[in-house]
């Protein structure tokens, strides 16, 4: 019994670091989003008010923010039916894919409405 009490424990550490990687990503993409929001504000949003532009973009950060519970939710119930695994994964995909969307959406001039619908 001994002999599998080390391997559990190594199970755990790496299961801990793991998902304190996934969460680390997590934060690091809201950071992003709220440090770079003054030049997307001039992006996504339509010339005229700074300050529209930028209450604009905390609002798109603040209904992000208010939308984590429900995306714990659907999560946990993916991890329930397909693994913990497989749910952090599709976690962190759907985390860089919108940071890709972000990053490939062109701006109000050229899309307008749509733009800031995208991010």
């Amino acid at each position: 019994m001994t002999t599998t009490q080390p391997m559990s424990e190594r199970r755990v550490i790496a299961n801990v670091l793991r998902g304190s990687i996934g969460n680390l990503v997590e934060w690091y993409d809201w950071y992003v989003y709220i440090t770079f929001g003054i030049y997307f504000s001039k992006s996504f949003f339509p010339k005229g008010d700074s300050t529209a532009q930028l209450l604009s973009t905390a609002a798109v950060f603040a209904v992000g923010f208010l939308m984590r519970p429900i995306g714990g939710w659907a999560l946990g119930w993916y991890a329930d039916r397909f693994g913990r695994r497989s749910a952090l994964t599709l976690s962190v995909t759907v985390m860089a894919a919108g940071s890709l969307l972000i990053a490939v959406t062109p701006s109000y001039d050229k899309i307008g409405i749509i733009a800031p619908l995208l991010c």
